[in-house]
């Protein structure tokens, strides 16, 4: 786009601290597991993009990004049309970027030097506007406090076979006993273990599962009828209370609060 490479490889080799790439993916488009040699910003101006790596699993919709610390091994897929935007920052380009993968907040600010940037040729003049341009959407890059959008995963491999058929099948609502019971374990040392590898209950991990797969749904436009169904909530309404509780905003307004939030 914009008579640029949509070829990744071509934006870790330029001189400069930060690159930027444009690229508009279907629904479902899967990019597989790799990493690169600069760190990574990826961020979607509509839709739903899913980052997984050994450590975990972030969903970022409209108004939020993923980043992506350099050598980092990692999966990505999107979930409804997105219109995606990632930038390829140098390693040590600033001494405060995160040194493990999270989601960040967008700010309209941080939104309009996203895709001012995309614009831009890669070997930009760092002596003009375009140089200014850079180093303000450096500065302007700050981690902020943001809503529940990742779900770690555990290293033991027991555990991580639970938690791959959770994710696999969202609508399965396991207890902790059956989930025990899968992983051939008693429920006090599965139960134990699970806190320990992943830092929460299993109820708890399930739940967030259930959310994160629930805002690739409706990124995809399915309606909260058969998001509820597909999730085995009793009921749509069961369904938005939960969604309400974790994120502060219904599900029939989520996406269009999104979108708000990301223009405005």
């Amino acid at each position: 786009m914009y008579g640029k490479s949509e070829d990744r490889e071509d934006y870790q080799r330029t001189p400069r601290p930060l690159a930027a790439m444009a690229r508009d993916l279907p629904d479902g488009h899967v990019i597989p597991e790799h990493s690169h040699r600069r760190a990574q910003l990826i961020y979607g101006s509509a839709g739903a993009i899913t980052v997984t790596t050994p450590e975990g699993t972030w969903v970022a919709p409209p108004q939020r990004a993923v980043w992506i610390p350099s050598g980092v091994m990692h999966s990505m897929r999107t979930s409804g049309e997105v219109p995606m935007r990632t930038l390829y920052i140098e390693p040590g380009a600033r001494a405060n970027l995160p040194a493990s993968c999270t989601v960040i907040t967008v700010t309209p600010l941080l939104r309009e030097l996203l895709l001012a940037a995309t614009r831009l040729p890669i070997e930009y003049n760092p002596r003009d506007r375009e140089g200014r341009i850079m180093e303000l959407l450096l500065d302007e890059f700050e981690p902020l406090a943001v809503e529940p959008l990742q779900l770690p995963l555990p290293r033991e491999d027991v555990l991580l076979r639970v938690c791959r058929r959770v994710i696999d099948q969202p609508e399965l609502v396991w207890t902790t006993a059956e989930a025990a019971k899968y992983a051939h374990m008693s429920e006090r040392t599965f139960a134990r273990h699970f806190v320990t590898e992943v830092g929460c209950t299993f109820g708890r991990w399930r739940q967030q599962a259930r959310l994160l797969a629930a805002i690739e749904m409706l990124a995809r436009g399915e309606p909260i009828a058969r998001v509820s169904v597909q999730l085995s909530y009793d009921s749509p309404s069961a369904f938005s209370a939960m969604f309400r509780r974790c994120l502060g905003t219904p599900p029939s307004q989520y996406f269009g609060s999104c979108q708000r939030e990301a223009v405005s």
